[in-house]
């Protein structure tokens, strides 16, 4: 470090309370003499304050030698690629392939074999082992290099041509068979592209590991070299030279008569390998949860086709897709139980308030029962159901422009372009919508799995002899068009498949 430094230290610290300007002038006084006696004053023209053609050359033999990686290196601050690149190149082969492994292409690929549930097991294991394999080591190596290779990158992108093009302005852009003709200049003219070179220039250093910077880019581009790495080093020597000498600092301090200036160094503080298994985690997951949630949907699907003969059912007026489509534009997540809440509506129309309630009605209305213990609990669990029907339908009137839900939401989504907060209340109204949705469909399919196994221990009479719960069957049998078991059967494997149908909605998602 030059003297003037100590001098400044000694200036501030000192108990001598002198004028501020006399002690400016001394410091500067100080500062053109470190000028003039630097090894670099070749650089700088005390007088009349002018950069010399040495200054130029210096810079301009950087950047012949950074040319070529400017182009090659343009945008790539941003790229997830170069990161992805700077990561593998600290992963042995075993780590690649698992990584492979764990791709979403491979990952669909062994679903072909795997089924879902054992697939997912697998792939949970497997990213665990992958995980584990970064330990703080690790990720504070991979972090190093990406943060050395940015203050490359900031380093060759550094605009040289506009610093050089004010002392010849007929140089071109990245053309070298040009002689440059280089003429003194104003210092002040350039002196922010000075302070600009300063701050990049300062991370730069010779025995930081260029080499891991030269591999990983060279694979980040394919190969190819982004410039000439024996030139590099050659160039971080007399730039280290220069830089011991502070001979750019102390002129940007004397053009500006500032002598306590220093420069503000831009040095990268990325942390690429966290956010890389972060994402590399739910990338995984989201595979996972895809390939379970179309095994899922294909099942809903199936089960929907064998009970109503169809897959696409709406029944509700307002809890539907169509009238969605305001709240998934906005991003408000919208109605979460779609779905399931219309075929509810479907089944309690087409089955439960015909065949079944009139199969059910038969047995508690005109049943003799060996117990009534047994014929008042169907009954109470029968007419439960029965209930959810006008359940359903305050349910879905609420949401009508005149209904409790409807006309809150209809006023809110009108506010929300100019009152946000409006989106939090909305946001607010469909949670307790859905919430409702959601406990109607637990307590339904609750109470249809009740009546369900009365309706499989009835058949198990039917098909007893004698009977031990019911005592009339003749009597039943031929008071019905069709015979009692095969009512029984259909009743049940429609309540079964149906009761299915639901717990694969209430599942969470990917399981």
């Amino acid at each position: 470090m030059v003297p003037v430094f100590f001098d400044q230290i000694v200036s501030l610290f000192s108990k001598n309370k002198e004028d501020p300007e006399l002690e400016k002038k001394r410091l500067l006084k100080h500062l053109r003499r470190d000028l003039s006696q630097s090894k670099f004053n070749k650089f700088y023209k005390l007088r009349s304050e002018e950069l010399e053609p040495a200054a130029a050359k210096f810079f301009y033999d950087m950047y012949k030698i950074v040319s070529s990686a400017q182009l090659f290196m343009q945008n790539s601050t941003q790229s997830t690629l170069l990161k992805e690149t700077t990561i593998e190149a600290f992963m042995e082969k075993e780590l690649l392939e698992a990584k492979e492994r764990l791709s979403p292409q491979v990952i669909e690929e062994r679903a072909k074999t795997v089924a879902p549930q054992e697939l997912s097991r697998q792939v949970k294991k497997e990213l665990a082992t992958f995980v584990a394999a970064f330990d703080a080591g690790h990720i504070d190596a991979i972090d190093q290099a990406y943060n050395l290779i940015l203050i490359f990158i900031h380093f060759v992108s550094f605009n040289f041509y506009a610093l050089l093009k004010k002392f010849d302005p007929k140089l071109t852009e990245h053309n070298f068979n040009y002689q440059p003709q280089f003429t003194h200049i104003k210092a002040a003219s350039v002196i922010e592209n000075l302070k600009d070179f300063l701050e990049i220039a300062y991370p730069v250093e010779t025995d930081q590991d260029w080499q891991t910077v030269r591999k990983v880019l060279r694979a980040y581009k394919g190969d190819v070299e982004v410039l000439n790495f024996d030139q590099w080093r050659k160039l971080l020597n007399h730039l280290q030279e220069v830089q011991k000498t502070s001979i750019l600092v102390l002129i940007v301090r004397h053009v500006g008569k500032d002598p306590i200036w220093q420069s503000k160094p831009n040095i990268p503080s990325e942390h690429i390998a966290e956010t890389y298994l972060e994402t590399m985690r739910f990338e995984v997951e989201e595979s996972i949860d895809k390939i379970v949630n179309a095994q899922r949907n294909a099942k809903i699907a199936a089960i929907a086709k064998t009970i109503f003969g169809v897959v696409n059912i709406t029944r509700l007026t307002y809890y539907t897709e169509r009238e969605n489509e305001i709240y998934i534009k906005k991003n408000l997540g919208g109605f979460t139980y779609i779905a399931p809440m219309n075929y509810l509506k479907a089944f309690m129309l087409d089955y439960y308030k015909k065949d079944i309630r009139e199969l059910c009605e038969l047995f508690l209305i005109r049943g003799q029962w060996t117990t009534r213990d047994v014929s008042k609990q169907m009954s109470d669990k029968f007419y439960e159901i029965m209930e959810f029907s006008e359940r359903l339908m305050s349910f879905d009137g609420a949401l009508g422009n005149d209904g409790l839900h409807g006309s809150r939401l209809r006023i809110a989504m009108l506010k929300s372009d100019r009152d946000k907060s409006q989106l939090k209340l909305i946001t607010g109204i469909l949670n307790v919508i859905n919430e409702e949705a959601r406990r109607i469909l637990i307590e339904v399919t609750k109470s249809l799995v009740v009546v369900g196994k009365y309706l499989k221990t009835i058949l198990d009479d039917c098909q007893k002899n004698p009977h031990t719960l019911l005592i009339n069957w003749q009597e039943l049998e031929s008071v019905s068009d069709t015979p009692i078991d095969q009512q029984l059967v259909n009743a049940y494997k429609n309540i079964y498949n149906f009761v299915q149908m639901m717990q694969l909605f209430m599942k969470p998602s990917g399981e």
